[in-house]
Parts: structure tokens; sequence; C-alpha cells
């Protein structure tokens, strides 16, 4: 049997047009991998580097990663951020989820888009613009809602950020910044429900909190599992928020409150990089693994 001339020109053409797509792709791809290298991989190695060798470079196996958690420091570092991270990732998920489904149940309407703006507002601003402005906020002598923190029993500023508040706080600024973008991802990822998937479920005569719990929640699961794995990332590296307070406050949240606070002072108030470097490497293990542990229970890369 053989091939008519018109089908082997197209043949040759389907051919050459998907060699052009992979190496379009591969071209487009690339940049990315050079950027990874260059500001990913290669600091990684070197801080890798750092956290197995002394100031001399000779290699010291796993002494700087023992040496520096047995700082007195170390323990009550890794508990405040651990206990952040509760309260950071709780709220994320609740309340995000929460506001888009909100959010898409008003779609029809001019709330939703301006509900959308104003969710967004926060994060067009720096981590740092925003601790300041809680800073304001949570003053009682300046604050707009002094009324509120009276009620709620502070009275003045070092009431407000006294240690056993800090997480709560922290959670605050954090939801308050990074939320917004959250909210958008997943109003998008309602919108790219099959609008037949709904309507079955209208059919059927459910309510909204039963399309929303049985049919729109279980398709969000891997937005959800995403957003909950970079925001895991982000918030063991609490960084701005207690360094800024602790400058604004005369040293109330400490300068080794969190674990990256930690880190700089090794580096740069005792002078041990080397330290320094293991405890970084040690945040990436832990991120790297809860990153494993929620792509293996959640089924993240699964087909639907």
């Amino acid at each position: 049997m053989t091939l008519a001339p018109s089908s082997l020109v197209g043949s040759a053409r389907r051919r050459r047009s998907g060699g052009g797509q992979s190496r379009a792709g591969m071209a487009f791809v690339a940049g990315y991998v050079l950027l990874l290298i260059a500001f990913g991989v290669l600091p990684t190695g070197y801080a890798i580097y750092f956290a197995v060798t002394d100031s001399g470079g000779s290699f010291t196996g796993f002494s700087n990663f023992v040496s520096t958690a047995q700082d007195f420091r170390f323990v009550d570092a890794v508990g405040h951020v651990a206990i952040y991270l509760v309260f950071w990732l709780l709220s994320l998920v609740v309340f995000v989820v929460a506001l888009a489904l909100l959010l898409h149940r008003l779609s029809s309407g001019r709330a939703s888009k301006a509900l959308r703006f104003l969710y967004y507002i926060p994060g067009a601003l720096a981590g740092a613009a925003s601790v300041l402005v809680w800073l304001f906020m949570l003053d009682p002598t300046v604050s707009p809602v002094s009324s509120l923190l009276g009620a709620l029993g502070f009275h003045t500023f070092g009431q407000v950020i006294a240690p056993g508040n800090l997480p709560l706080l922290f959670a605050m600024v954090a939801f308050w910044t990074g939320a917004g973008g959250w909210i958008v991802v997943m109003y998008g990822a309602l919108n790219n429900i099959p609008t037949d998937v709904m309507e079955a479920a209208r059919i059927d005569g459910a309510s909204a909190w039963q399309t929303a719990w049985h049919v729109q929640i279980p398709m969000l699961r891997k937005w959800i599992v995403y957003m909950t794995i970079l925001a895991f990332a982000g918030g063991a590296q609490l960084f701005v928020e207690p360094q800024l307070l602790s400058l604004a406050s005369v040293g109330v949240a400490g300068t080794d409150y969190s674990l990256n606070q930690l880190t700089y002072d090794f580096a740069f108030q005792m002078n041990n990089v080397n330290g320094a470097a293991a405890v970084s490497v040690e945040l990436l293990v832990v991120s790297v693994a809860a990153a494993g542990i929620f792509v293996a229970r959640s089924g993240f890369f699964d087909a639907d």
C-alpha cells in the first residue's frame, strides 16, 4: 500500500510543525531554566558548601548543624515559626476559599469587581510597607480603630504587641498582604468549573452550601494544595515582620524571634556565615519535605 503524494506532504508538514513547536517550547523554557540555575541551584549549592565546611573551607560534616541547633535561641525560634505557620495557613485556607466562594456568588454584580479590586490592593504594598501600616493601626494612641482596641483591652502599644500576641499579629499582616492575590486566583479557578457540573448540582436540588462543599471545594483541591505549599515556604522564612517590629518596639519582639532573624544574626552579628548557611539549608529541607508530603498526600499530579 502506497501513500498518495498529498498524504506524504501533509505528514511532512505536520512533522515540521511539531518540530517547530518543540523548539519554540524549549526556547520559551530556556530563559527560566537559566535564571533558576543562576539564582536558585547555584546559590543553594553554595549554601550547602558553607553549611558543611568551616571558615577555612575544611569539611566539618554536620557540626554546623549541631552547633546552631544547640544555640539557646534555636528551639524558641522554631516554636515561634511553627505557631505562626499554624495561624497563617489555617486563616489562608479557610478565609481565602470562603471569600473566593462568596465573590463567585456575587459574580453577576458590580460588587464582585469592587471586592476583587479591594482584595488585591494590599498585595501591591511591599512587605515592609505593610508592616509599617499595621504598626500604625495597632498603636492605640494614633490608630483609627483605637476604640476597638480599647474594647478588646488594649490601651498601649506594648499590650498589643505582647509576645503571646505576636504569632496572631504576624498572621494577620501576612493575610492582609498576601490573601488578595490568592482570592483572585481561586475566583478564576471557580470560573473554570464546567457549567454543566454546576447546573447538575442545581437540578439535584443542592443548596449553595452543599454545592460549595461537595462540588466547588473538591474541584479547587489542587489549587488549595498549591497555595498551601507556597504559603508554607514563604511563612517559614518569616523575617520582615518581626525585624521591623523589633526596631519599632525597642526589642519587644527580639532580633532572634524567627529562624531567618537568627540566620541574619549568625551571619552579620556573630560573623558565623557557616552557621547561618546551616540554618538556611535546614529551612530548605523542611520546606521541600513539607511540599513533598502535601503533593504525595493530595494526589497533586494525578490526572482528573
